[in-house]
């Protein structure tokens, strides 16, 4: 019994060890990804902006990251991941002081996207090893220690941005990712050798989701009629060659599965609502309540932490409760959170704070429910695509979600829809969190008749079962 005991844990080992590689990576990597959503205003300010046209440091980042994720994902079929991660931490690091030595704003956004054409293989790792070194019983915790990786970065970017920003100047945030190097010789070490059969990529597929979306955000962004156009005729092409290639690039066989379908739709409708929590925070705290980049890095500190704080508690109770109840859970503390900031938006920044704990908390909780539910919708030959395409339509969902935020800031409103008196300063950020509330009542009670039903009749017959 000894000896079995001792052959388990060794097969365990070299899964626990990335898996803490991994956190640290995921660590860097949101820091890398999110520190710059604190010196928007600065960014903007410099090079005499619009916000919209700012976002595109976030959203060029995301789009790329995106593509990127789905390609490195189908990639580790035919190569070796630890290879592909050598490959795309060093042009992680490339892009980081490409982005350092930039003096124009055009060479900022260079740095972003080859940083994000690196960066993209962290996150195809993330939904890789818990699927490859973890069985199906083990995943929540696995999937739950990923997402505590991906908040300690979000408690620890906000302060580091803002010290940097304050001590020197912003540009310096391009050299967080070349810690990422620090973790290449333990990926070599652990990562076995394994890699599948897959066919040759698809280039024009991913050329052409990559076009769609970048045309969607020029369309939002410059309020034009010609890139959405341009947009809708790069889609159609899309989905032709997704239907008439040999191996395309997204398997269109995948969206048969009803339930997949259904919990990918959600989980990019409540991506890109959450995002709203990253990109406008920083600008509601600055445009509202006048602080400076320093003090809105520590405003958002609390909220990042107890994200932090609560990551494997959340992995623990999909595994003890299953995903509908974390999900219940998550929903409940978003509603509250928005429905809260759309009436004390402009009352006080302690506020905001505070709720904003709510708001990222439930946001990790919902991505890990998401996470859950797809590596058990599919079947195993396709969870590593199924958990690559999500994370693509998250990150694009965010990316073109910035974009969106990013205009209606721009235009404004005349008033609170909430009919509760504010400054007036204040009122689109009202508006915007009030819908966001409105739209997850509406995702919930979607959730409860697509799936909460069926889950409770399974408890239901499960518990039966055990009474016989």
């Amino acid at each position: 019994m000894n000896q079995e005991e001792t052959k388990r844990n060794e097969a365990r080992q070299p899964g626990e060890r990335l898996l803490r590689v991994l956190a640290f990576t995921l660590v860097i990597s949101v820091m890398s990804a999110t520190m710059f959503n604190i010196v928007l205003p600065d960014i903007r300010e410099e090079f005499g902006l619009s916000l919209a046209q700012v976002s595109w440091v976030t959203s060029a980042f995301l789009l790329v990251y995106a593509v990127g994720t789905v390609i490195y994902g189908k990639l580790a079929d035919i190569y070796k991941l630890k290879n592909l991660l050598t490959f795309g931490l060093l042009f992680f690091a490339f892009g980081s002081i490409i982005g350092l030595a930039a003096q124009t704003y055009g060479m900022v956004l260079l740095g972003r996207i080859l940083q994000a054409a690196g960066a993209a293989v962290i996150p195809a790792t993330a939904g890789i090893i818990p699927v490859r070194y973890f069985p199906p019983e083990r995943r929540g915790r696995a999937f739950g220690i990923a997402m505590t990786g991906l908040a300690i970065g979000g408690a620890i970017g906000p302060v580091a941005a803002s010290l940097l920003a304050s001590a020197v100047h912003w540009r310096w945030l391009f050299c967080m990712p070349l810690l990422t190097l620090l973790t290449l010789p333990y990926y070599r070490r652990y990562l076995d050798d394994a890699r599948g059969r897959a066919p040759a990529m698809d280039w024009a597929g991913a050329g052409l989701i990559a076009g769609t979306a970048s045309l969607l955000l020029l369309a939002i962004t410059n309020a034009a009629w010609l890139p959405g156009a341009g947009c809708l005729l790069l889609f159609v092409l899309f989905v032709a060659r997704i239907r008439s290639a040999a191996s395309p690039f997204i398997r269109p066989e995948l969206f048969r599965h009803k339930s997949f379908a259904l919990v990918l739709l959600m989980a990019s409708l409540t991506s890109g609502i959450g995002y709203s929590l990253a990109f406008l925070s920083p600008q509601l705290l600055s445009d509202v309540h006048h602080l400076d980049t320093s003090m809105v890095g520590f405003a958002m500190f609390p909220a990042a932490a107890a994200t932090a704080l609560l990551g494997r508690k959340a992995g623990k109770l999909a595994d003890a409760k299953g995903n509908a109840a974390l999900f219940y859970v998550a929903s409940t503390l978003l509603f509250i959170c928005f429905l809260a900031l759309s009436v004390l938006a402009a009352r006080s920044s302690v506020y905001v704070a505070l709720l904003l704990i709510l708001g990222n908390v439930g946001q990790s909780f919902l991505m890990i429910a998401m996470s859950g539910m797809i590596s058990r919708t599919l079947p195993q030959e396709q969870t590593g695509v199924g958990m690559g395409l999500l994370s693509m339509l998250n990150f694009i969902s965010g990316a073109v979600a910035s974009s969106l935020y990013g205009a209606a800031v721009d235009l404004g409103a005349g008033f609170a829809w909430n009919g509760i008196p504010a400054d007036p300063a204040a009122n689109v950020f009202s508006n915007i969190y009030l819908l966001l509330a409105i739209l997850h009542v509406l995702i919930l009670a979607f959730y409860y008749i697509q799936f909460g039903r069926a889950e409770r009749k399974r408890k239901a017959a499960s518990r039966r079962v055990m009474i016989r």
